[in-house]
């Protein structure tokens, strides 16, 4: 019989993605959800829908029951240590045997964010599980990008304020293959593991700005703001007040050179390089108005 993996974040981007890796193989997979009724994109795959929600443990039991796989993803924001607490929790109460955990980049007790500090925390935890274990550390998502498409489209310009930053960028679709390859192999291959994600290449987002010119057939500029200007416009656009602190502390970060590193891990996990940025603008331009 083939075994259960349960998916948590499922509507999301790196989940989505994953679910489209899993969705051949030999395996039951499981969805966690907030909201069923807005469910039915998954289930139109295949997908086993189950209703929980991170913020209440009384909630999970039924969604863990059976599970043996767990791919872990928790929200960021100030109660993520205690939704993966939670998940974590109900794993071992159903007897699952493994976790596969999405942390971040740099997660670190000293980390210069506090969502590197928070996801520390919660990976410190998953180690102590008595479980078996695998943490992915991916980097700054390429799809991170499709935030600045309007812009790009309408003016063909986009402005964040990283300044010179230089990133070893990565495409989501690649952590989600990562994750896949991890939950096909057996628990014992991964176990203990941390694995850290980036792109083949560190860019700048003047490195960004030419390729997306090459993408869309027409000049693409960056301008650099400064954090209060972002700022402002997040908040317009309504992002939460904390997650707009988290933004910004990670681009002071990046600012500094925090985030000027590339791995080899993807392509030791896949047998083949990580996508590229000019593979993801391709396959994306229509968003940017190419």
């Amino acid at each position: 019989m083939s075994r259960t993996v349960l998916i948590t974040g499922a509507t999301g981007t790196v989940s989505g993605a994953l679910i489209t890796a899993l969705h051949d193989a030999d395996l039951q997979l499981r969805a966690l959800v907030r909201d069923g009724s807005r469910a039915d994109g998954l289930r139109s795959l295949g997908v086993e829908v189950a209703v929980g929600d991170l913020d209440d443990p009384r909630t999970l039991p039924p969604a863990f029951e059976g599970v043996r796989d767990v791919w872990l993803l928790v929200p960021n924001g100030p109660r993520a240590p205690e939704n993966n607490m939670n998940a974590v929790w109900a794993a071992r109460r159903a007897g699952a045997e493994r976790i596969v955990r999405l942390s971040v980049v740099g997660a670190a007790h000293d980390a210069p964010n506090r969502s590197g500090r928070l996801h520390a925390l919660s990976d410190r935890e998953t180690e102590r599980c008595d479980l078996s274990w695998t943490i992915l550390r991916p980097h700054w998502f390429m799809q991170n990008l499709l935030n600045e498409a309007g812009d790009v489209a309408a003016t063909g310009t986009f402005s964040l304020n990283m300044g010179t930053a230089r990133l070893g960028m990565i495409d989501a679709r690649d952590i989600a293959d990562c994750a896949a390859r991890v939950l096909l192999d057996a628990p014992d291959r991964h176990h203990g593991a941390t694995y850290t994600l980036t792109g083949p290449r560190s860019l700048t987002f003047d490195d960004v700005a030419e390729q997306l010119g090459h993408a869309v057939g027409r000049p693409v500029g960056y301008l650099p703001v400064t954090d209060e200007a972002k700022r402002a416009t997040l908040l317009g656009y309504g992002v939460p007040t904390w997650i707009v602190d988290m933004l910004e502390e990670y681009a002071r970060a990046y600012a500094t050179g925090w985030g000027d590193f590339t791995t080899d891990t993807v392509e030791t996990l896949l047998g083949r390089p990580p996508r590229t940025l000019a593979d993801f603008l391709r396959d994306h331009a229509a968003a940017f108005g190419g």
